[in-house]
């Protein structure tokens, strides 16, 4: 009878055993799922951070774009309204001129 007690409890022990073992084992699998997915956050927030980089660069060179074209809008405004100066002077004087050989 004692040995029948003991028997079972063997069985029982090693019945434990297994799923202990299995639960290690799942947890390994776990353990090295988790650290494939943080590889890939991590190579996932490189190439973000790389993109942020190439963008902030874009941005500057289409800031520095913007910058010289506003420069030579205001350098066209201001040739246009010289030229306006002299066409509106040169047609008051043709105007006076006009005028003058008319009297």
């Amino acid at each position: 009878l004692a040995m029948k007690g003991g028997k079972k409890q063997l069985q029982k022990l090693e019945s434990r055993v297994r799923e202990l073992e299995s639960e290690v084992e799942a947890e390994q699998r776990h353990g090295v799922d988790a650290v494939k997915g943080v590889r890939k956050y991590e190579r996932r927030v490189k190439e973000l951070t790389y993109q942020t980089e190439e963008d902030k660069k874009n941005v500057h060179r289409l800031q520095d774009l913007v910058d010289k074209l506003q420069l030579k809008v205001k350098a066209y405004k201001r040739q246009a309204e010289e030229a306006e100066e002299q066409a509106n002077t040169h047609l008051s004087r043709r105007r006076r001129m006009c005028t003058d050989f008319r009297i």
